[in-house]
């Protein structure tokens, strides 16, 4: 489902330069929960924006779905993003003068073509029901990231990539969010999280180490 193949990414400060990604090689299967730990500036979340088709590579290749991303046009590669991945992020994203459900409606601009009702569908799913019509600023961070989960899932996709998605929460909220998306999977879909957290390892399949750019054996 997901392949980075001898992907390699330098980034260019001044005279310096700086390798984000050095030659990784990483394989995550259909229907698997895998977690990438390691510290901040490891390249985890530039590991993650290659995958998801956002940060084209210096070297190598990224794979998803069987089609080469980056021999895509940026058009195919939205397309493909729009249609086959959901993305949760730390920060959560949330557009702040829209309400809960026009903000997990948002990726029918994308292409996506899913109804208000299938929204709030969901929403209830993830405890959300009496805040459908708050804006962002007036919900707590666990219950933005839920919505942001919410607007990952609702279309449907193959495959969640969520970077540090309990970075902002409390352990009690950080536990609720990895169910989700361990549920998710359950369903049949494919996980890639990037975290510094541990508490990823109770819920992944298989963990990998990123150490500067590099995937530790």
């Amino acid at each position: 489902m997901i392949e980075l193949d001898h992907t390699s990414k330098v980034y260019h400060k001044g005279h310096e330069e700086v390798r984000a990604l050095d030659d990784v090689c990483l394989s995550v299967e259909a229907g698997e929960f895998m977690a990438v730990r390691g510290p901040s500036g490891s390249g985890k979340s530039t590991l993650l924006l290659t995958v998801g088709g956002m940060v084209r590579p210096t070297e190598g290749r990224a794979v998803v779905d069987g089609q080469d991303l980056y021999a895509l046009s940026s058009p195919q590669r939205a397309k493909l993003r729009a249609e086959k991945i959901g993305f949760v992020f730390q920060m959560f994203h949330l557009v702040p003068y829209l309400d809960i459900l026009e903000n997990v409606l948002l990726p029918n601009l994308a292409g996506a073509r899913t109804t208000p009702e299938e929204a709030a569908e969901l929403l209830e799913r993830l405890q959300l029901s009496e805040r459908l019509h708050h804006l962002p600023a007036e919900l707590s961070a666990g219950e933005r990231q839920r919505v942001a989960i919410a607007r990952a899932l609702l279309k449907r996709p193959a495959i969640v990539l969520a970077d540090e998605p309990t970075g902002n929460l409390d352990p009690d909220n950080s536990a609720q969010i990895m169910s989700y998306l361990a549920e998710f999977h359950r369903e049949g879909g494919t996980v890639l999280v990037v975290t510094h957290a541990a508490l990823a390892d109770q819920y992944a399949q298989r963990t990998v180490r990123l150490a500067h750019g590099h995937i530790e054996t």
